[in-house]
């Protein structure tokens, strides 16, 4: 099993999923609503959302591989990632457990197996009480999730021009995941990552972890 990630859920409902989605969508309204800040409409109708990553989801480990690789590259601009041994677990990374004190990442601070990003503006990561009934029991901003992948791009040898990624880059990132010394666990997630969060930041739509 391995985690998913989509955009557009409303959208690619039928009636009885709708019903049932629906509930989480309001419950993240009252999230919001209780952090002062605006609701999100999430759209009932899109076009065709085309990503470029190959993957819709990725292994439940591979999302620590990409978290270590942010908190390092936060710790120190000029860090370089570079392949972890297969017996090493990114998880237990001093610089990592360290970023986690601090709650206010939005790549870190958010449920390995289920939960949103919402296209809504917001610093810090919102924590719903017990009985609200969030799923993950947090709610990211995709502003600030894009932010953060933008952040560990270089790190990974990614090139952006302006916080953008072109068509080029992406084909030369996976010519990259194909090479044996290459950090493709991290690459793989980012680009599953990154495509979720440009195409919910345009169609503002919500990032679903399932």
């Amino acid at each position: 099993m391995g985690l998913g990630i989509s955009i557009g859920s409303l959208a690619e409902c039928d009636e009885e999923e709708l019903e049932f989605a629906g509930a989480d969508f309001a419950t993240i309204n009252v999230v919001l609503t209780e952090a002062g800040l605006p609701a999100h409409v999430e759209p009932q109708s899109l076009p065709v959302l085309e990503s470029r990553a190959q993957l819709d989801g990725f292994p439940y480990s591979f999302l620590h591989y990409l978290r270590r690789a942010y908190a390092r590259r936060k710790a120190d601009p000029t860090w370089i990632a570079t392949p972890l041994a297969d017996n090493q677990d990114p998880g237990q990374d001093e610089v990592l457990q360290a970023e986690y004190d601090y709650m206010n990442s939005h790549l870190l601070c958010h449920s390995d197996a289920e939960g949103y990003y919402v296209p809504v503006d917001f610093d810090e990561v919102l924590f719903a009480s017990e009985d609200a009934g969030l799923p993950g029991g947090m709610l990211g901003s995709t502003y600030r999730l894009m932010e953060e992948l933008v952040l560990v791009a270089p790190a990974l040898g990614i090139h952006l021009d302006n916080g953008q990624l072109s068509d080029a880059e992406v084909e030369r990132i996976y010519v990259q995941t194909e090479k044996e010394d290459s950090c493709q666990r991290e690459l793989e997630t980012w680009m599953v990552l990154f495509e979720a969060a440009r195409l919910s930041l345009e169609h503002k739509t919500a990032i679903v972890f399932c």
